[in-house]
């Protein structure tokens, strides 16, 4: 249910944001490589679904939401420039990649010891870095390849007319 409400959350969040339920939908798209790859994780070693699994995998989701964003937002920018919602996403991925990279990374890099299950109560903790350290591989990737893709097939035919009614934007 936390998850579900998380996404239900962020999802109209981005919907006010971006001012459009099609790109919010594009930026929760790497929410399944997400959840595939804490299980993925969480099997590999032997860990189980627990509370502290969730929480990790409800981080993950919220890194993973950070970095597409980070590419869609770049990417609306550059499409007028470009006149090619393909092209715009190509670039902002390659320009947003060290970003991404260095999020994802540190966040991994701080959750080998906790997922590591050493020290006290290490064995119960060690869940959470997991399915982290999983839901953030595989997310990083997703949000790189993925998110491009999907957002250049939604916005292929959208038009370059800015969707905001600001009195300011109008004129």
């Amino acid at each position: 249910m936390g998850l579900l409400t998380a996404l239900l959350v962020i999802l109209l969040l981005l919907a006010a944001n971006y001012q459009s339920f099609k790109l919010s939908f594009v930026v929760l798209s790497t929410t399944p490589a997400v959840l595939f790859g804490s299980l993925l994780m969480l099997l590999a070693t032997g860990s189980t679904l627990n509370l502290q699994s969730y929480m990790g995998i409800i981080m993950a989701v919220g890194v993973s939401v950070a970095n597409s964003i980070l590419i869609v937002t770049n990417a609306e920018t550059l499409r007028p420039k470009y006149r090619n919602a393909l092209e715009a996403a190509k670039v902002s991925a390659s320009v947003r990649l060290r970003p991404i990279l260095m999020t994802s990374l540190a966040m991994i890099a701080g959750m080998v010891p906790m997922a590591s299950g050493l020290g006290e109560a290490g064995d119960q903790t060690a869940p959470l870095g997991r399915a982290v350290i999983g839901g953030l591989v595989a997310s990083t990737l997703a949000a790189l390849f993925i998110v491009p893709m999907f957002y250049s097939f939604i916005q292929q035919k959208a038009s370059f007319e800015d969707p905001s009614l600001l009195p300011e934007k109008l004129n």
